[in-house]
């Protein structure tokens, strides 16, 4: 059984795609089934590439029981488009950058995070980079929902 592969991507990967990692790796540790899944997380830019997640993002996780201190920034690498099985976008700005910079028979891997979390109105995630600390709970919401959603229509194919 080969491993699902799946990046998560915002725009400077420390706030809302290393959450997004730290959420996701969590509930397939919690489902026992890490060996099914190559799990990352990445930035259309390269603001902070090397940096560790926003502080506030890993308050935010820690007090859910989250660890998100071992990710570092990165910028999405060309390569990304053919290694994952999945490139999930936090937003409509990233998914059209991503989709820009895909070849083309890559493209439908990319998808909108939000998609899987069908019962929420919100279609991105939104930046909670220059709010305060309820932008980050909530974004801390929006990605368990549409975890769980995408780890079921994962495991579903």
């Amino acid at each position: 059984m080969s491993q699902i592969k799946v990046l998560f991507v915002c725009m400077g990967n420390i706030c809302r795609s290393p959450t997004a990692e730290g959420v996701f790796t969590q509930l397939v540790h919690d489902n026992n089934l890490s060996k099914r899944f190559h799990i990352d997380s990445a930035g259309t830019h390269a603001y902070h590439v090397g940096s560790d997640p926003d502080n506030r993002a890993q308050q935010t996780a820690k007090q859910r029981g989250i660890n998100l201190s071992p990710i570092r920034a990165r910028q999405v690498h060309a390569d990304d488009f053919a290694f994952f099985d999945y490139i999930l976008a936090m937003d409509s700005d990233n998914f059209a950058l991503l989709m820009d910079a895909c070849p083309t028979e890559y493209q439908h891997k990319i998808k909108r995070f939000l998609d899987y979390a069908p019962d929420q109105d919100e279609r991105d995630v939104p930046d909670p980079y220059y709010g305060g600390p309820q932008g980050f709970e909530h974004v801390f919401d929006l990605v368990e929902e549409a975890s769980r959603g995408f780890l079921n229509e994962a495991l579903a194919t």
